[in-house]
């Protein structure tokens, strides 16, 4: 028997290593590095995620209360999110949707804040 049938019978037996994507959805495992999400109301503008984000995806508008990550930019190493002193940022355990244009999402500081 020759090289080729024997992974044929293989195959022929065994389970697909592929996931039926649309209807099976996948499990992500507990440390998959996900999309930086900012929990704006407990930022204070510093500025320290810039200083730290290797690829400059970030941006920070303190005198407007902005935060903005390209995720174009973004290679999700979670640098921002272990310099972030107020712990407002967080990486999600699923990805972000893909995109056909770049995208920009801006975070705004809503103005009842209580500091």
């Amino acid at each position: 028997m020759s090289h080729i049938s024997k992974i044929i019978l293989k195959s022929l037996f065994s389970k697909p290593s592929t996931a039926m994507y649309p209807i099976k959805k996948r499990e992500y495992y507990p440390n998959t590095r996900g999309a930086i999400e900012n929990d704006i109301k407990s930022c204070i503008f510093c500025g320290i995620c810039v200083k730290k984000c290797p690829t400059k995806g970030l941006e920070v508008l303190r005198d407007q209360k902005q935060w903005s990550i390209d995720r174009c930019r973004c290679i999700s190493c979670g640098a921002c999110v272990t310099a972030c002193p107020k712990k407002c940022l967080t990486m999600e355990n699923t990805y972000s949707a893909p995109s056909t244009e770049k995208k920009v999402d801006r975070y705004i500081q809503p103005e009842d804040k209580v500091q």
